[in-house]
């Protein structure tokens, strides 16, 4: 589809709603490129009447182009259905039609319709998978001109979470708000540091991997903020195990094989075995041994929850160089 030739008819096919948000405004934005004075006319499908479609793709006495967006079509009537299945096989040369449909058995027909009519479809799959939202970072990114390294792209999935929105306006303000061509950890942390240290996953990435001052700062600033205990402990539980997990792994595995084996990410496998970097499984299993005592305390085995996770910590970090 061409920026300023939209196609008459364009179907809109998943549900990922902000792709298929943009995938709307790009037609929409097209229009208007060829014709600035075009008028949009945004439905919803359950809404949509029989014979307004008829009437909104009239030709205009003044030649004025219009956009016509149906959201939901899966909602449509049959008789409506019906009326823009029929249209899209001769579509007006002033009308630009979007139809928004999730997928699904609901409105299959409408789907099938206008397919067979030759309709421009643009597919909007969820975004699933774990390394298809680290390319949905880094593809933010690359339109806002900047790129990012894969850890800092999984910093930045560990702080904000898989929802593509939040995603897309992290990247959107690292984008805007820090300076070079490349985003690193330090900028994904500057900005998106509380909730990255909430979650706990940051003080367990400072212990596993020696930083024991960085470590015991956001330990702190994390309990200051409300977190509980037991996260924390949690969180560094789980970045213990997964050393346990990739440093026990067979040795003859590689790259996706030895994700899939061990059903991990593969991002998560490369961090997880640059971190195993001064760990042996006699320090892996004192530290595990750490995380578990802390666990006793802070659910009501000892009276200082602060004190017992600062020592877990503390115990942790050094079982990493064998102190």
């Amino acid at each position: 589809m061409a920026a300023t030739n939209p196609a008459p008819v364009t179907l809109v096919v998943g549900d990922e709603e902000l792709l298929a948000d943009r995938a709307v405004g790009e037609v929409v934005a097209a229009a208007r490129a060829s014709d600035a004075g075009a008028e949009v006319h945004d439905l919803v499908g359950g809404k949509v009447q029989p014979g307004e479609l008829t009437q909104l793709t009239s030709p205009s006495l003044f030649g004025d182009r219009s956009v016509v967006v149906i959201r939901s079509a899966q909602d449509l009537v049959k008789e409506v259905i019906a009326e823009i299945v029929s249209y899209t096989a001769n579509p007006s040369e002033d009308t630009v039609l979007v139809l928004v449909h999730p997928g699904g058995v609901k409105g299959k027909a409408l789907v099938d319709g206008v397919k067979k009519a030759s309709a421009h479809v643009v597919t909007v799959a969820k975004v699933t998978k774990p390394a298809e939202r680290l390319a949905f970072v880094k593809a933010e990114l690359r339109r806002a001109g900047r790129t990012i390294g894969g850890d800092a792209a999984a910093a930045l999935l560990d702080a904000v979470g898989n929802d593509l929105r939040e995603l897309a306006a992290a990247c959107n303000q690292l984008a805007f708000d820090t300076p070079g061509k490349t985003i690193d950890e330090a900028a994904v942390a500057r900005y998106h540091r509380g909730r990255a240290e909430v979650s706990g996953f940051t003080v367990a990435d400072s212990a596993v991997e020696g930083r024991l001052g960085d470590a015991l700062e956001q330990l702190r600033w994390a309990l200051a903020t409300g977190t509980a205990p037991v996260l924390l402990v949690s969180a560094l539980a789980g970045g213990l195990r997964s050393l346990a997990k990739v440093g026990g792994a067979p040795r003859n595995m590689r790259g996706g094989q030895l994700a899939s084996h061990l059903g991990m990410p593969p991002w998560k496998v490369d961090r997880v075995q640059r971190q195993l970097n001064g760990w042996g499984p006699e320090g892996i299993a004192r530290a595990l041994q750490a995380t578990a005592t802390a666990d006793e305390q802070v659910k009501g085995g000892g009276a200082d929850p602060a004190y017992a996770l600062e020592h877990m910590v503390q115990i942790v970090v050094a079982s990493r160089t064998g102190r």
